[in-house]
């Protein structure tokens, strides 16, 4: 089928690794033009360096995305890079890590906001006027913990329902012209997991174990019916598909991609 993203342009935040990584390189096989944008150069580089074989233009900046002057920085560079032009922006960006409500004071509520959740909203604001004159996408990456909350992490969670919120709130306001959705993602083994101070070693501290035990113990909390951990080709999959013409008539929709974390009907 084709997804009519040949020739695009798009835009994505948390491009170094992880789901962004994989998103970056699943637009690029589609021929999509990319422009990357992460705080890690050195994961930028590689990221354009595969993306780039497949025939497309890249543009990567590097930029601090918890900050106002990061973003709107990022975002200048990549447009002007790409004559002002925008069809495709995917807010990916995040961070956190397994911490209790008690752990969690409030330059920690700030910083975690302000990767999380303002970094969507800095970017948005930037490609909502080119959007707004030729139409196009936004995709947005949350969280089944923004659905169905767990006692931990409590800041990720509530960064992640302020998405999903921005998403249906921004999906009304910019139709007919811009289509608006979210991807839920459930546990996915990425960097995001596996790096030091990540949700593996930060769970280990919490449930007071190994972080590949205290991984396995979360699942089994969780009761995941595909009894696994995700990867981030999975979810990249999804938010190519809300991307492309496939999902024409999909908008304020929330996507799980959560192995069957998620049990409400709604």
């Amino acid at each position: 089928m084709d997804t009519g993203l040949k020739g695009k342009v798009v835009i994505i935040t948390g491009a170094a690794n992880g789901i962004g990584r994989a998103t970056a390189l699943g637009f690029a096989k589609e021929g999509a033009d990319l422009g990357l944008l992460d705080i890690d150069e050195k994961g930028l580089a590689e990221v354009a360096a595969v993306a780039g074989r497949h025939g497309v233009t890249v543009h990567s900046a590097s930029a601090d995305l918890s900050e106002a002057a990061g973003v709107s920085g990022g975002m200048d560079e990549l447009l002007k890079g790409f004559g002002n032009r925008v069809d495709v922006l995917v807010n990916n960006v995040g961070s956190g890590a397994i911490r209790s409500f008690d752990d969690v004071d409030d330059a920690a509520w700030d910083a975690t906001l302000s990767l999380n959740f303002m970094s969507y909203v800095r970017a948005t604001r930037k490609a909502l006027p080119i959007l707004r004159a030729n139409g196009g996408v936004i995709v947005n990456n949350a969280s089944d913990l923004a659905r169905q909350p767990e006692p931990v992490p409590v800041d990720y969670s509530v960064s992640k329902a302020a998405i999903l919120a921005l998403t249906k709130a921004l999906a009304r306001a910019e139709a007919p012209k811009i289509r608006v959705n979210a991807v839920a993602p459930g546990p996915i083994w990425s960097p995001f997991w596996e790096k030091p101070g990540g949700f593996a070693e930060t769970m280990g501290k919490y449930h007071k174990m190994e972080p590949q035990a205290a991984v396995e113990h979360e699942l089994k909390l969780r009761q995941l019916p595909l009894q696994r951990l995700g990867t981030p080709d999975e979810v990249a999959n999804v938010i190519l598909f809300l991307a492309s013409d496939l999902a024409s008539f999909v908008t304020s929709s929330v996507w799980g991609v959560d192995g069957g974390s998620i049990r409400s009907i709604i």
